[in-house]
């Protein structure tokens, strides 16, 4: 069984990146277990009720799973991400992360880690993760319910915190930036960095639901805080904003950009793919457009990823608003827009989306033009 990397090398500086693209392979895919939480988070754009049989009933079984990992094994793939909804709700959790790491895979878990047992643990030890990334929804009771809405969920995930760390595995602390926690964030951050080995990050950004349903989508938007406050917060952060220094030189950010009208400008779906818990493969979790998607249930795993990408590749747009806009904005690499983000926002993946704007100028200090 391989041992958990050195976890100070990013996935994206891997050796092996480059010669697995250039054979058309893919280094990493990150599979969505289940749609089902035992959360009820107010801003979380894909959880379904824990209890929810429909949705129980599309989740692939693990022997399917392990065909598929299978065959990205023999594409080269190196690490798989098991995420959520919460994965450790699969009964079979234990079978599908060993069946991921008999294949040869790095391992992460994203959990809420309110239903970590000492089961989990034993299995942790035994098989270690590459790591495990448990979010924090406030630093006390009453705001990380107000946040899960969900009894008892916040002593909860401190027994699960404190099972995970005391057993010595490597453990991420991330939060999601929200109206209903901000006023928390400082305490948050301060609990999340006390921790043994600290590894802590935060996100303002709130994804639209991948269901499109309405009414959650409108909790979302007033969970939103406005792009000033985003990047207030992300000034008043010492190595946040060193990070977000270094990236705009290194990027070149504020320099007149090279036209393009090419719409993907990431990995997704060249380097890294998604498996959603039905067997849908996308290029990533939250692009739900039927041309970008797989059945992997009835498709080769080599033939789809294939037939995605060339999709990818050859996406452009020919929307005035975003060649003149997106395209030829000087601060694009600090917008939340994607493809998928901008189709969840307004239906359409090259439509520009001015919330956004207003956070790219934001963060880069500058006044919007």
């Amino acid at each position: 069984m391989p041992e958990a990397p050195v976890r100070s090398m990013p996935l994206d500086r891997h050796p092996a990146w480059d010669k697995v693209r250039a054979a058309g392979g893919i280094f990493s895919f990150e599979f969505e277990a289940t749609a089902r939480c035992n959360n009820d988070c107010r801003h979380c754009y894909v959880n379904l009720p824990a209890g929810d049989a429909a949705a129980r009933a599309r989740e692939i079984p693990a022997p399917v799973l392990d065909r598929i990992a299978a065959q990205a094994a023999d594409l080269g793939a190196l690490w798989v991400l098991l995420t959520g909804g919460e994965p450790l709700l699969r009964e079979d959790f234990e079978e599908i992360y060993l069946s991921l790491k008999r294949r040869g895979f790095l391992v992460s878990v994203f959990t809420n880690a309110c239903l970590v047992e000492k089961r989990h643990i034993r299995l942790f030890k035994a098989f270690p993760p590459r790591d495990v990334e448990v979010t924090v929804y406030g630093a006390s009771e009453e705001v990380y319910e107000r946040v899960t809405r969900a009894k008892g969920s916040f002593r909860a995930f401190r027994r699960g915190l404190e099972r995970l760390e005391s057993a010595g595995l490597p453990v991420r602390l991330k939060a999601m930036v929200l109206r209903s926690n901000l006023e928390e964030m400082g305490e948050i951050a301060r609990f999340a960095k006390a921790r043994p080995g600290s590894d802590f990050r935060y996100d303002a950004s709130l994804h639209m639901r991948t269901d499109r349903d309405p009414g959650r989508n409108a909790l979302i938007e007033s969970e939103r805080i406005s792009a000033e406050e985003a990047a207030a917060l992300e000034r008043a952060d010492p190595e946040r904003f060193a990070a977000l220094n270094d990236f705009c030189r290194r990027y070149g950010v504020g320099d007149k950009p090279r036209l393009e009208p090419k719409l993907f400008r990431c990995g997704a779906g060249m380097d890294h793919s998604a498996l959603g818990h039905d067997g849908t493969l996308r290029p990533c979790d939250a692009l739900r457009r039927p041309e970008f998607e797989a059945d992997l249930k009835a498709e080769p795993l080599a033939e789809a990823l294939a037939r995605i990408r060339d999709r990818v590749r050859t996406a452009v747009s020919n929307r005035p608003e975003f060649l003149e806009g997106c395209a030829a904005c000087s601060v694009i690499g600090l917008c939340f827009w994607c493809p998928a983000r901008g189709d969840l926002e307004t239906g359409e993946m090259d439509r520009p989306v001015p919330a956004f704007c207003r956070s790219a100028y934001a963060r880069a200090g500058l006044k919007e033009t």
